[in-house]
């Protein structure tokens, strides 16, 4: 299978990644839906809302805390690394990306498009109408953080579930999906509107792939499906790419 990926490599002219938390579990970073997703005896699922903010932000920000803390302790893996070199030697390789830890940005992915935001970005719990500012510190001064623009409560600039997309991240991933390839490495492929996209990409005519270190519900539905570790089968890849598009 991975034989047959390089050979469309070869020749696509236009090419879309799309990752998840598989790609960034080498790195140390917990996935969400493996042993390593739960925090006390919570799920993502429970504190990754409106709802839960709202009831107690300082709580949720406990959590965002210790996912700050636990990502800036890690560090880009070989997967990251092949993707944002293959975003820098072509203009016609898009990245998207569902994982809010901003891996493909510290390894130098360009044209990124991150779905869901970043963990490493804060916005106004209000709304009053400042941008959303990015804030790196580990930990932060305030908990909960304050909003730099009128002082009240600031959240994660991050896609919450029950919440909508960005508009201009969803029209761009839209935009990738017109791809003679797709790839969707280490992702679950449940999430919508996220996991539409393999479909639609398919709509468009493009060859699809799967990338995975286990059976997903996508796998019969793509045209390749690779069982293997996103950071051992990109280096394959590339290998075989010496000079990629």
């Amino acid at each position: 299978m991975i034989d047959k990926l390089v050979a469309q490599l070869k020749h696509a002219r236009r090419v879309t990644v799309m990752t998840g938390a598989g790609v960034s579990a080498a790195s140390g970073i917990p996935t969400f839906r493996g042993d390593g997703g739960l925090w006390r005896s919570f799920r993502a699922e429970e504190l990754a809302t409106p709802e839960a903010f709202e009831r107690d932000p300082a709580f949720v920000w406990e959590w965002y805390e210790w996912r700050r803390a636990k990502i800036a302790s890690c560090a880009p893996n070989a997967a990251h690394h092949v993707l944002a070199e293959w975003s820098r030697r072509s203009p016609h390789c898009t990245v998207i990306t569902q994982n809010v830890d901003d891996l493909h940005v510290r390894a130098g992915t360009e044209r990124l498009v991150r779905l869901h935001g970043s963990i490493w970005e804060l916005s106004c719990w209000d709304r009053c109408g400042v941008a959303p500012w990015r804030d790196e510190r580990v930990p932060l001064v305030d908990r909960p953080a304050r909003c730099v623009g009128c002082g009240g409560i600031a959240r994660p600039a991050v896609v919450w579930f029950g919440e909508s997309l960005s508009a201009a991240d969803m029209d761009a991933a839209l935009r990738a999906c017109a791809c003679d390839l797709f790839i969707a490495a280490g992702t679950s492929a449940i999430v919508y509107p996220a996991a539409g996209l393999l479909q639609h990409a398919k709509a468009c005519g493009a060859v699809t792939a799967e990338i995975n270190i286990e059976p997903t519900p996508a796998s019969g539905a793509v045209d390749l499906a690779i069982q293997g570790a996103a950071e051992l089968v990109f280096p394959q890849l590339a290998a075989e790419l010496p000079r990629l598009w």
